[in-house]
């Protein structure tokens, strides 16, 4: 699994994840609190997801990639970070991980919670907040891959549930955070990279945003994650299973507990790569502070609070040509 016979990710199971046992669910918390307290990288088995609603994502992904230049730019990403983003139109300039000079080879399709006029966040005018744009081809596109994010949406806000729950987090608090969630669905396609090049990333090393990240990937290859002691380590294809990480927005609300693990992708398959990842984080208007039994007289807030939008304003300014132009 790696060139570091000390490291393995580790693999949780998710058979219990909406068990009515407080001891299954207990199990399932306390693992990924460990696992997460410590690398903060697992691998997930037995989330319950079809194996025919991961396939039809993978292969509406492979349809939409495979379109004419001209007919993906017809739903270009706007202003609401939905779209397609074109190759070499991200950088990841922020990054204290690495010098990043050069765009990501990577291009996608994105969309994020689809939200009406009558939705709450979209009537005050919050940040990034309105309806996605979809291709007309492929067909079914949109079905296929809104039935993916709906339930990747039930899983994760159950997981984060249960974490938060077993750190102390009151429930109804909970709720006021992931209340309308901020989600993204990303549908990457990675072209192989041919000549060497140590300065080239198909994403370049970096930590997310937000709460949680569950990802499904090809047998191709190419993620790396960084272990405590600073070495990169291949993340291949466990068949069945996604490979989950924890963010940025997750490590401040649980005062630095839960690491927010750098990872990044090259790929040198000489092979084309997709991959899928769900992004679940707090509502765009959620305050995130320190909370739970991680804040105590002998362990005060590590973090100032912010709001989420605000946060995510900044980052997406910094990294994509499209944001840079808008204040």
């Amino acid at each position: 699994m790696s060139n570091n016979s000390n490291f393995e990710i580790p693999v949780i199971d998710l058979k219990n994840l909406f068990s009515k046992k407080s001891s299954d669910i207990e199990k399932i918390a306390n693992e990924f609190i460990n696992a997460y307290s410590a690398i903060g990288f697992s691998y997930i088995t037995n989330h319950g997801i079809d194996d025919a609603i991961i396939s039809d994502v993978f292969n509406a992904s492979r349809e939409f990639h495979a379109l004419p230049l001209n007919e993906k730019n017809k739903i270009a990403l706007n202003e609401l970070h939905r779209g397609y983003i074109a190759i070499d139109t991200s950088t990841d300039v922020n990054s204290d991980l690495a010098e990043v000079k050069k765009p990501n080879q990577s291009e996608s399709f994105m969309m994020m919670r689809e939200a009406g006029p009558d939705d709450p966040d979209v009537k005050n005018g919050s940040y990034l907040t309105g309806p996605n744009k979809w291709p007309i081809k492929p067909s079914r596109f949109k079905e296929r891959v809104t039935k993916y994010a709906d339930i990747m949406t039930k899983l994760c806000d159950r997981l984060t549930l249960i974490i938060m729950q077993a750190l102390g987090v009151k429930e109804i608090d909970y709720q006021n955070l992931f209340e309308r969630p901020t989600i993204w669905l990303r549908l990457l396609y990675y072209p192989p990279q041919i000549l060497p090049d140590n300065d080239l990333y198909g994403s370049a090393p970096h930590r997310d945003f937000g709460a949680l990240t569950v990802l499904a990937q090809d047998q191709v290859g190419g993620l790396q994650v960084q272990s405590p002691d600073g070495e990169w380590l291949d993340v291949p294809e466990l068949p069945n299973s996604f490979v989950v990480n924890v963010g940025n927005m997750l490590h401040r609300l649980t005062n630095g507990l839960l690491i927010s693990t750098p990872h990044r992708v090259i790929n040198k398959s000489s092979k084309e790569r997709y991959s899928c990842p769900f992004f679940y984080d707090p509502n765009i208007n959620a305050v995130i502070k320190p909370q739970g039994n991680r804040v105590s007289a002998n362990n005060p807030e590590n973090f100032e609070p912010i709001i989420y939008g605000d946060y995510l304003k900044h980052e997406l300014k910094s990294t994509y040509n499209q944001h840079k132009s808008n204040t």
